[in-house]
């Protein structure tokens, strides 16, 4: 019997031990993976560069172009003069739309090149909101990329005119994408049961008040259980199937907010009607 009840115990350490590995080996993976995007968007970058001050010396050339016509405007027939200026008019509002777009572009491959060189626990002054919609809209562009028939509402709410705010950039960011990833899971999850009516929903909110900034990401997904709210933060605990999720997210995300900045990470959470995290920092003058 004894003998029997050992055996037992060595097999459920061996199964935890090799569970550890498979999971140690996918942080791995992630963090070469980290390395090799680094590099990519580094490449990026440059091109990109090329492409937005291309645009913009184009859009310069367009108004000498502009300034020529109307110098000549008695010497084109109307006809002619009306179809260049719409002509123009169309070539200046693409070039605006390139651009716009490139910065766009730019400031993501900053947001990744941030995360993964951004020197450890140095506050830096932060545009919060485009640091929280940068991260809101990659997770959602990551899980369309591995499942095309994904695809949810997205409420989003910014404080206007907020300050830029001492935090730790690459960190604050981590936080967001790991809250967005889950609630992006479980209204994925949720709505492939079928319910009638049923429009998978997250819900960004950011705002400023007596020192303190609130990022909130709200989700009308499965909600969580009594279980899963007592073991939320515990490492290697997760609801996931095995290879895609490591238990590590939330507890990275608490050390965050509390250890890192100082504030506080809290949720509601509602079995079967979804979930909220809010993240409260205090201000670092």
């Amino acid at each position: 019997m004894e003998n029997s009840l050992t055996e037992g115990a060595v097999t459920t350490d061996v199964k935890e031990i090799e569970t550890l590995r498979e999971r140690l080996k996918k942080q791995e993976k992630l963090a070469s993976l980290g390395m090799l995007s680094a590099g990519i968007a580094h490449e990026i970058q440059n091109p990109l560069n090329f492409v937005i001050n291309f645009s913009k010396m184009s859009d310069k050339l367009l108004n000498d172009l502009t300034e020529i016509v109307e110098d000549n405007e008695d010497k084109l027939p109307e006809e002619d003069r009306e179809e260049l200026e719409d002509i123009v008019a169309d070539l200046k509002e693409n070039m605006n739309k390139i651009v716009e777009h490139g910065e766009r572009a730019i400031n993501i491959i900053q947001g990744i090149l941030l995360v993964s060189r951004g020197k450890e626990n140095e506050f830096i002054p932060s545009d919060i909101n485009r640091i929280v919609k940068e991260y809101v809209w990659l997770s959602y562009h990551a899980m369309r990329a591995n499942d095309k028939r994904f695809n949810i509402s997205i409420h989003e709410e910014y404080q206007e005119d907020m300050p830029k705010m001492m935090v730790i950039p690459q960190d604050l960011s981590r936080a967001v994408l790991n809250l967005m990833n889950n609630a992006c899971y479980t209204v994925c999850k949720r709505s492939m049961k079928g319910e009638e009516g049923y429009t998978p929903t997250i819900s960004i909110k950011t705002s400023f008040h007596e020192g303190l900034l609130t990022i909130s990401i709200a989700d009308n997904g499965e909600g969580m259980s009594d279980e899963v709210k007592q073991n939320l933060y515990e490492n290697f605990f997760t609801t996931k199937p095995v290879g895609q999720g490591t238990g590590l997210g939330m507890g990275i995300t608490r050390d965050i907010i509390e250890n890192k900045h100082g504030g506080r990470l809290t949720f509601e959470s509602t079995l079967g009607e979804g979930t909220c995290f809010t993240m409260t920092i205090p201000v670092k003058k």
